[in-house]
């Protein structure tokens, strides 16, 4: 029987306090999301995962371990659900972005699926790698799998699959500690 596969986003960090994008920046959680992924766990206690895996982040990671303590299981840090590749808006607010990178951020809001420059990742590229992370964990695992991930990376696995094109990735709305059925 093929595993079932859930995703959760971290916990809240300091930088969704102040709507910065984290990107790749080794930022934890923030005590409001420790606290949120702790009633989480306590949900998820009873959805009986078999196995968790996380991104390698620290937000991500440190959100796994909470769930994870609370499961009883382990936790496989994967490369492909890391969070997108835009090195030089991490850590920025959304305004500086608007100012420093302003002939980007347009795109960026109004057609993400069309946002390509030099140097970072795509959505496309993140679609590829996180499909790819979770086949390989489809084909490796059984029971029911939680995927502990970003809002990016959470966006583009759902609408692979559900079939969506990309061009509905802003209408996909993952919370941070909010879970999701993926298959």
């Amino acid at each position: 029987m093929a595993p079932k596969i859930y995703l959760t986003r971290h916990g809240k960090t300091q930088a969704n306090r102040e709507d910065r994008f984290a990107g790749r920046s080794d930022e934890p959680l923030c005590e409001e999301g420790v606290s949120q992924l702790q009633r989480l766990a306590e949900k998820c206690g009873g959805m009986g995962f078999t196995a968790i895996y996380a991104g390698p982040l620290p937000r991500t990671t440190q959100s796994a371990h909470i769930i994870a303590d609370t499961c009883g299981q382990a936790v496989h840090t994967v490369a492909g659900l890391i969070d997108i590749n835009l090195p030089h808006w991490d850590t920025l607010t959304k305004d500086e972005i608007r100012q420093r990178f302003g002939n980007e951020y347009p795109t960026w809001l109004a057609t993400p699926e069309k946002f390509h420059v030099p140097g970072c990742e795509d959505l496309a590229a993140v679609q590829k790698r996180a499909v790819a992370e979770v086949e390989k964990i489809l084909a490796e695992a059984t029971g029911v799998i939680l995927l502990v991930t970003h809002l990016i990376v959470a966006r583009c696995l759902l609408l692979h699959y559900n079939g969506q094109p990309m061009s509905r990735f802003r209408e996909i709305k993952v919370e941070n500690g909010e879970v999701v059925r993926l298959v």
